[in-house]
């Protein structure tokens, strides 16, 4: 049975993957990135989460950003997983699954004064 991601679910899901180390209590915004899509995610959210977890510069936390309508999905997808992310890193003879705890809102498609 799948686990849903999400911070209540963490301890369930450290079996099968690496999770944050850090305190995503203590992280604090310092990134506005419009479009939060799948190379985002496995690149720009890694490198952060990378850094929170050896207890640097926690206010850089990402919020994402949608400017498409279509970007509400996106949104509503990731606000239900309490804006955790998996990224799964494959190799010939192994795979491994990395939770990363980097973002820590969104700002919906159409608030402009808060993308401003």
């Amino acid at each position: 049975m799948a686990i849903k991601l999400s911070l209540a679910n963490l301890d369930a899901i450290g079996g099968n993957a690496r999770l944050p180390v850090y305190r995503r209590a203590s992280l604090r915004p310092g990134v506005v990135h419009i479009g939060v899509g799948n190379f985002h995610r496995a690149h720009q959210a890694v490198y952060f989460d990378k850094l929170f977890n050896r207890g640097k510069d926690m206010d850089w936390a990402i919020i994402g950003a949608g400017v498409h309508p279509s970007d509400a999905v996106m949104c509503e997808k990731l606000a239900s997983q309490d804006f955790l992310t998996t990224v799964v890193e494959q190799e010939a003879s192994a795979s491994s699954a990395h939770v990363t705890g980097a973002m820590i809102g969104f700002l919906p498609p159409g608030d402009r004064p808060a993308l401003l």
